[in-house]
């Protein structure tokens, strides 16, 4: 038995689930496969959505629900207070209060079995949310897979985010104990938006004060450096410098 056929396995087991989704490859590929396993009916998804989501991620992850059966919750992210000040343990404290609101949508829709698209290499990482995942009883059946074998699958059954970059909480592209605000995150989300009108489609804009460090593939670079007036759009937004991280981009930047 290969590790689809595993997955099959365990969401028949579930018989009727509710999933905690974002519209990035490892959620949207856990909620195809347990529609075609278990049917649309037996499958809600729930899309959490607040500051920490780009407007683009939003918007592609309504598109893609459009033919099953959705719920959307609004979280006020900024009032949890770790978050707010981007506290180490901020993913903690806002994961709780998300995969909360999760559940308790799922029961008032009668879905008992609530299912995030946590997989295997997140294991590997810190990801202080998992623990609050673990206490609320959330069930990660795609820790039998890694994130490549994710992708994998997904184009073997033609699920259209196969090659989706990963992207994360806005949170994460300031330093630790930066005070958040509405206006900071929105700065970001535009600026990254903008970078993708230039094809610059797996970007992190990291802040730091008055100075915005772009982290991106490295054969995107050409692309940042040969449109002067892309500087020019960022530095509206209010900073004095812009700089490109020749390391290219990396995940989790902050935590290392």
């Amino acid at each position: 038995m290969n590790q689809l056929e595993e997955l099959k396995q365990i969401l028949k087991g579930y018989q009727k689930v509710a999933i905690a989704y974002s519209g990035g490859c490892d959620s949207h590929f856990l909620y195809s496969v347990a529609c075609d396993t278990l049917g649309k009916d037996h499958v809600l998804a729930i899309l959490c959505v607040g500051l920490m989501m780009s407007k683009e991620d939003v918007k592609s992850a309504r598109a893609l629900l459009q033919d099953g059966q959705y719920e959307v919750i609004d979280i006020d992210v900024l009032s949890i207070d770790s978050f707010r000040y981007n506290r180490k343990d901020r993913c903690y404290h806002c994961k709780k209060m998300i995969m909360s609101q999760v559940i308790k949508k799922a029961r008032e829709k009668g879905f008992h079995y609530v299912l995030d698209g946590m997989n295997h290499d997140d294991l590997q990482v810190y990801r202080p949310g998992r623990k609050a995942c673990e206490e609320l009883g959330i069930l990660s059946p795609l820790t039998i897979m890694d994130k490549q074998t994710i992708r994998q699958y997904s184009k073997e059954c033609n699920i259209e985010t196969y090659q989706k970059p990963a992207n994360a909480c806005l949170a994460t592209r300031f330093p630790y104990d930066t005070y958040l605000s509405e206006e900071k995150l929105a700065k970001v989300d535009r600026i990254e938006s903008l970078l993708h009108d230039f094809q610059v489609n797996h970007v992190r804009c990291r802040v730091h004060e008055n100075l915005v460090r772009i982290e991106a593939e490295k054969k995107d670079f050409v692309k940042i450096i040969n449109h002067p007036t892309l500087i020019d759009q960022i530095k509206e937004e209010g900073f004095e410098y812009v700089t490109l991280d020749l390391s290219g981009i990396s995940s989790g930047r902050f935590d290392k």
